[in-house]
């Protein structure tokens, strides 16, 4: 974390955070209202939802409960970030789903829940709150090195990242002209509830070091104060998902040598986990 971002780095600001009740949702909030902000937290599940919030207390958080796919409710939530306090300046579209497994293996439902809620929103609502932040604002779009290198058994899940990258890409040029900026943080494997069952994350998955969901916080903050347009987690794998993209054979080649090491690092992660 660079020294510019101080406790009062973000007095008066108000952000938006979605997937906010756990994991890098909920380190993001925290570390927003640290720096100052006053923190509009989303998720789907209430009683969740309003425990993290009592976590970071002091009137400097609140719940707005809301599923992302549900893109009434999501028209409605910028005007009510701004009616509540005020104004609104930053956006973190964080709220992600996966399904793991063979394509043929999952339900056409299932694959398009993963697009909807992982692009399609993050789309939806970048266009709703970009009416209302105002200038020297930021969004930023919690993407994947999955976007970058597509993982076999992740298709869509892949695809989704990809599509959420490029679409940073693109609209920060537009946005740019309302004075608002747009990131992409890319983080590999992050330890948190999202894996599910670990069984089913492919093993090149866990081929790239773990980060916590701390350090992906610290990313998003990054992005929030200097403007950065994409930051990769850890900055090594950016760099070989980079690769992979540019260089289809290369990543074909390296692929059974990362699949291996990734095996083991699932069966370390499984017994750390377990206690073993």
């Amino acid at each position: 974390m660079t020294s510019t971002l101080t406790s009062t780095t973000l007095s008066g600001k108000v952000a938006l955070v979605t997937g906010a009740s756990s994991g890098i949702g909920l380190s993001v909030a925290r570390k927003l209202a640290d720096a100052g902000a006053r923190v509009a937290m989303v998720a789907r599940t209430h009683a969740k939802l309003d425990e993290a919030v009592a976590q970071i207390g002091g009137g400097r958080a609140a719940a707005f409960p809301a599923d992302v796919s549900d893109f009434v409710a999501l028209a409605r939530l910028p005007a009510s970030v701004v009616e509540r306090f005020g104004g609104l300046d930053i956006l973190v579209n964080n709220a992600g789903v996966n399904h793991r497994g063979p394509i043929m293996g999952l339900s056409a439902p299932n694959l398009a829940e993963i697009v909807t809620t992982n692009l399609a929103a993050p789309i939806f609502l970048t266009r709703v709150a970009a009416e209302v932040l105002r200038a020297g604002g930021a969004i930023v779009n919690v993407a994947s090195l999955a976007g970058m290198v597509p993982v076999h058994h992740e298709a869509a899940y892949c695809a989704s990242k990809a599509g959420l990258r490029a679409f940073t890409r693109a609209v920060a040029e537009e946005l740019h002209e309302r004075g608002v900026s747009v990131s992409s943080v890319c983080p590999g494997p992050v330890d948190t509830n999202f894996f599910g069952d670990v069984a089913a994350v492919p093993d090149l998955v866990f081929s790239q070091p773990m980060s916590s969901a701390d350090q992906v916080a610290d990313a998003v903050m990054r992005c929030i104060v200097e403007h950065t347009a994409e930051i990769s987690i850890p900055a090594v794998s950016g760099k070989l998902a980079t690769l992979g993209y540019l260089f289809p054979s290369l990543m074909r080649a390296l692929r059974p040598a990362l699949e291996r090491r990734g095996a083991k690092a699932k069966l370390k992660y499984l017994a750390r986990k377990h206690g073993g």
